[in-house]
């Protein structure tokens, strides 16, 4: 890093800002502009991909954070340089290439240029231009007319990221390959594509900007096995029906029955939004970050003024799909790599995707000329009740003591191409940080012949098939519980041997506790109640005499099942394993990897951190979380799915001497302001509002 005596007058962390993207756009192309003139080149034309703020060097952001913890002045925290990287392109997508500008030198200070058989990740601009090129194609619209679909019928495509296999190589070029649907015969803009997919692939080719084949889908069923060309020569496609989603379009009447139920704060929320992304709330404060290509990300997370993390994101998430037909075989997205979650964020609607008293937080992203285009409302913050907080009624006197848990939501949603997936950031006043996904949206669909099934997936509209597939995410922790430095210790619940001397009625266990010397894997293991604690060994808790720390307990899920010598395989590694543990460096945020467009294998991802056999104990660590779902599609998935959840939970384990929600004022009808439906029980009390009815609730009656 490029030293200099100028100081950013704003907060390192504070989100990045249009005319911080304009600056960061003139400074590259003034440098690319002076080396092409040492070379006596004129500077071809720079299509910017994405510009996002680089995450400061963290031996100077933690003393910074620290000092502001502390209550120190701005002017007096320390120097934190300020800089945007920019992926950026030339020659269609051909020299592909980071660049690290220093806002305050001026100049770019880091480069990071794409290796042969490298592809940077498809942006807008890439997408729709390939879009357009596909259905203008006369081969294209030739192979469309050949289907016999009606005369108006409309025609759009999915662009999905090529991906790679055992054929791919470092001359392989950069492609699109397309899954076309049609409209329904109700031509309705809102109409399910998905319910009438064609039966063929165009491959488009982003260097050259040409369709370069039409690559046919097989159709057949179980009893075709690999086959192609099984399907009528003639209208192919004839069996399809219309199988709607849209309100507009349903066949059925909505419900009629749902009362509106309303979240109300009359005297407003308990959070505090400041500096644009601080937030204050109960005993939390951190900051809110977004990036092209993770989206939401939080950071500088303190409880009650305490250290726990120093920065939470979705690092990576693949999606490898299980029907071995080709060109299928080479579905498989990672969204984050190949896309970007802040490229591909919704702007949230007020009533709709969060309820209550609701902060937006907006951010700016780039278009391909590098000039700052707004991404509004992309993440909302807001609280949730969370059910019972914690309760105990004492039976030798019939008193409750009952509180209400209230949840702070940080909430995001991306849709890519088909998928929406919806992230939740759930900060609990009983100290748990949750990350709650939700996938949801549209099943990518393809045909197969009318009557048949198949085995690579589930048949959920007549002729539509619906391949299985699997969706891993990799989740990045980076601790810092009570400070740094800390350890992961793996803990295991095992049965002891039944004998006289140790165990005579058989009936104890032991927690068998091994702390991680060395960087490298685990996996989840249910069965010994296996868990992993984050644990500071210099900080004692002193009622239970271990060092203060945070759980974490792995899902169970099923790793990635492309087989180990596939190239499925090889490019996703870090999901074959539950979980991973590495020492911190700079720039180690990518768990497939910076470039995973097409990529042979993973490279600089989270298993060759792992690979470097560093030490980890009592050090500044990283803590890689694989999870997610192997969906095997069901019927009731189509036309659009319902949400499927999946949480993981952090939770303090020693960190504190009592239960940190203690303080919570208790649950009453004051305050609540419940409402009977029907009449009480005979005699009881009819004032509920304040009364004896609900005052702490009720009076257990034993």
């Amino acid at each position: 890093m490029a030293s200099t005596s100028k100081s950013s007058s704003g907060h390192p962390l504070q989100l990045l800002a249009d005319h911080e993207i304009s600056a960061a756009s003139s400074i590259l192309l003034k440098y690319l502009s002076d080396l092409d003139k040492k070379e006596g080149k004129q500077l071809s034309k720079v299509h910017f991909k994405n510009v996002s703020l680089h995450d400061p060097p963290k031996a100077l952001l933690l003393p910074y954070l620290d000092a502001e913890s502390a209550g120190t002045p701005h002017a007096q925290r320390g120097y934190v340089p300020r800089c945007v990287d920019i992926v950026w392109s030339i020659d269609n997508g051909r020299k592909v290439a980071e660049s690290v500008v220093s806002l305050d030198a001026q100049t770019v200070i880091a480069e990071d240029y794409m290796a042969k058989g490298q592809h940077g990740p498809n942006d807008r601009y890439e997408v729709i231009k390939a879009s357009e090129t596909i259905l203008s194609d006369p081969k294209v619209m030739e192979a469309i007319k050949a289907l016999g679909l009606p005369p108006d019928t409309i025609v759009v495509c999915d662009p999905w990221m090529y991906g790679a296999d055992k054929h791919s190589n470092e001359d392989t070029p950069k492609y699109i390959q397309a899954l076309c649907y049609a409209r329904a015969p109700n031509n309705h803009p809102d109409s399910n594509l998905y319910a009438y997919p064609l039966p063929f692939s165009p491959r488009y080719n982003i260097h050259t900007g040409k369709v370069v084949a039409i690559d046919p889908l097989a159709t057949g069923g179980k009893e075709d096995g690999l086959a192609y060309h099984t399907a009528p020569t003639e209208a192919p496609m004839a069996h399809l029906e219309p199988n709607e989603y849209y309100p507009d379009l349903l066949d059925q009447p909505l419900r009629q029955d749902l009362k509106p139920l309303q979240v109300v704060q009359p005297e407003g929320p308990s959070f505090k939004v400041e500096e644009g992304n601080l937030v204050s709330w109960q005993k939390w404060r951190f900051r809110i970050g977004f990036n092209y290509r993770e989206g939401t990300t939080i950071h500088d997370v303190r409880y009650d003024g305490r250290p726990l993390f120093y920065r939470l994101s979705v690092s990576e998430m693949t999606v490898p799909y299980g029907d071995p037909r080709s060109p299928y075989h080479r579905k498989q997205a990672f969204d984050l790599g190949d896309a970007g979650a802040g490229s591909c964020a919704n702007n949230l609607a007020l009533g709709c995707d969060c309820l209550g008293t609701i902060k937006y937080f907006s951010g700016w992203l780039a278009d391909d000329e590098g000039k700052p285009i707004p991404a509004e409302n992309v993440i909302c913050l807001h609280e949730q009740d969370g059910g019972i907080g914690w309760k105990h009624t004492n039976h030798r006197t019939g008193n409750p003591a009952i509180t209400r848990a209230r949840n702070l939501v940080v909430q995001s949603i991306i849709t890519v191409g088909n998928y929406e997936y919806i992230f939740a950031w759930i900060f609990m006043q009983n100290g748990n940080v949750e990350l709650e996904t939700r996938a949801t949206g549209i099943l990518s669909t393809q045909l197969i012949d009318d009557g048949k099934t198949s085995e690579w997936g589930t048949v959920v509209s007549r002729g539509v098939l619906a391949a299985n597939h699997q969706h891993l995410f990799s989740l990045r922790i980076g601790p810092m519980i009570d400070g740094q430095p800390n350890t992961v210790v793996q803990e295991d619940s095992i049965a002891v041997p039944h004998t006289e001397e140790e165990n005579p009625h058989g009936n104890a266990w032991r927690v068998v506790k091994t702390p991680f010397e060395q960087s490298g894997p685990a996996d989840a293991a249910p069965f010994a109640n296996r868990a992993f604690k984050i644990l500071n060994e210099a900080k004692i808790n002193s009622v239970s005499g271990n060092p203060v720390g945070y759980k974490l307990v792995p899902q169970p899920c099923q790793l990635i099942l492309a087989a180990p010598t596939s190239v499925a395989h090889r490019r996703a590694q870090f999901a074959k394993h539950h979980l991973w543990v590495t020492k911190y460096r700079d720039g180690d945020l990518w768990a497939g990897g910076k470039w995973t467009n097409q990529s042979l294998s993973e490279i600089n991802g989270v298993a060759d951190m792992a690979a470097r056999n560093e030490g980890v104990r009592n050090e500044d660590l990283v803590v890689w979380l694989t999870f997610g779902m192997t969906h095997n599609p069901r019927v009731e998935d189509f036309p659009i799915m319902p949400s499927e959840i999946t949480t993981i939970s952090l939770k303090p384990a020693d960190f504190f001497t009592k239960n940190p929600a203690l303080d919570v004022p208790q649950s009453a009808q004051k305050t609540n302001k419940s409402v009977l439906v029907q009449d009480p029980w005979p005699g009881a009390e009819k004032k509920v509002d304040g009364g004896q009815v609900g005052e702490c609730c009720s009076k257990a009656k034993l």
